[in-house]
């Protein structure tokens, strides 16, 4: 699997030294994604478990003849918004049948970051990646 998109953020990471300047970064992250239609936004698309508002929108297209993930994200919190577009950078354009194989909690791991969230949000990283683990199987 490759993961171009996270590497770039990880390579980012470990330039930057300390906490204040890798939560800027996020929060960059999350004012760089493009906004969801409010149509979007609905009951259906919102991720529960979540102390912001989230919404996840998960489908599927043909590339290749391999049938891959497509993710779109938003939230009203930008530094969730960030956390969004990280997690964007692991799933988006994945094969289907790669997504119960990939360790996002290891790729986090190498950015440091859970240990450095607050528990609702790690809880609202959990529900992301949740969802998107079991929506093959929805």
């Amino acid at each position: 699997m490759s993961f171009k998109e996270f590497d770039l953020i990880n390579a980012d990471f470990e330039f930057l030294e300390n906490w204040e300047d890798r939560y800027s970064y996020i929060i960059d992250l999350g004012r760089e994604m493009p906004k969801l239609e409010e149509s979007l936004k609905s009951e259906y698309n919102k991720l529960s478990g979540c102390a912001s508002q989230v919404w996840l929108i998960l489908g599927t297209y043909k590339k290749d003849g391999v049938e891959r993930l497509s993710f779109l994200g938003d939230s009203d919190a930008l530094i969730v918004k960030g956390l969004i577009a990280i997690v964007g950078s692991i799933y988006d354009n994945m094969p289907l049948n790669d997504i119960s194989n990939a360790d996002p909690y290891k790729m986090f791991e190498s950015l440091e970051l859970l240990g450095h969230l607050s528990s609702q949000r790690a809880n609202g990283l959990n529900s992301m990646i949740k969802k998107i683990q079991d929506f093959p199987n929805v």
